[in-house]
């Protein structure tokens, strides 16, 4: 099966600035993949490789099984990109805009999408509103509907909840959801990582323009997290434990970080060796940011 996105040893740099240093990665048809890493990582300078407002220095990049450059026309109307950025054209409206937008693909009476995107992402009452007259949570989402107007096979989400209210949010990923039950791919860049821990089958992370993890996000919890325990104690905490100390709470409970279930029964027998009697203890289940700033630690 041709994957949806390929993408083969590329490198992109700025000057002196190495923004890309042999990316290679594939995402398959029907995916929800999760593109995280810190600012200045690579993924948006990767995502305008791929919507083709950047040329990759070296590599291969292909949407489709069509390469974005000899491909180009068929590389973009595979591809829609909600971007970052509030970028919008001031003089028309909501339904005008996407009616250019359904122009720039080709499509004509495109009107019944038109308003279906419009219904799930909560903006028919807007849909005659001037885009200078819209809040920034609006225009946001008009950006989505921009990217999806085509029904593009594969979607490009870079950071799409970024300062929007909670009622938007969940409606989008409602949305989103059925678009990739539908069979569309998705892509996600995000700093919320409890979104994409949700959302994600799979998880590329980024750091200085390298890949330095790609697994299933169930692999990524398992091999990487360990486990965490939290105590509250009738006595100070043993010295010989200090070094496993991840949090002091107001509570007067301590989180400790442990490489695995295994190690909690060490634990205790430091504390029966120290007469330190336990009087709430709890086995914290790791999530994605744990992994994520483990992998980033260690990278």
């Amino acid at each position: 099966m041709t994957p949806a996105i390929e993408i083969i040893d590329v490198t992109k740099r700025y000057g002196e600035l190495q923004a890309l240093a042999g990316v290679s990665l594939s995402v398959e048809p029907g995916e929800f993949f999760g593109l995280l890493g810190p600012n200045g990582a690579g993924k948006t300078t990767l995502i305008s490789i791929l919507a083709g407002l950047s040329r990759a220095t070296s590599g291969v990049v292909r949407i489709m099984g069509h390469d974005v450059i000899s491909g180009y026309r068929g590389a973009r109307s595979a591809l829609g990109v909600v971007p970052q950025e509030l970028v919008f054209d001031p003089f028309f409206t909501v339904r005008e805009t996407l009616t250019f937008q359904s122009g720039y693909f080709g499509l004509r009476d495109n009107g019944a999408w038109i308003d279906e995107v419009l219904d799930n992402l909560d903006l028919t009452a807007k849909a005659n509103t001037n885009m200078r007259a819209l809040s920034g949570g609006m225009k946001r989402r008009v950006l989505v509907a921009q990217a999806l107007v085509h029904k593009p096979p594969v979607i490009v989400l870079d950071e799409p909840t970024a300062g929007v209210d909670v009622e938007l949010r969940q409606a989008l990923w409602r949305f989103i959801r059925r678009l990739n039950r539908d069979g569309h791919t998705i892509v996600l860049t995000t700093h919320y990582l409890e979104e994409a821990e949700a959302l994600c089958g799979r998880i590329a992370m980024l750091k200085q323009g390298r890949v330095v993890a790609l697994d299933r996000t169930e692999n990524l919890l398992q091999l990487h997290a360990g486990c965490q325990l939290v105590l509250r104690l009738g006595a100070a905490l043993p010295a010989a434990l200090g070094p496993k100390v991840v949090e002091r709470r107001d509570d007067g409970s301590v989180r400790l970080a442990l490489p695995d279930h295994a190690a909690v029964e060490g634990v205790l027998a430091v504390l029966r060796e120290t007469h330190v009697a336990v009087l709430e203890m709890e086995i914290l289940q790791p999530d994605l940011e744990d992994v994520f700033v483990q992998i980033m630690q260690r990278s």
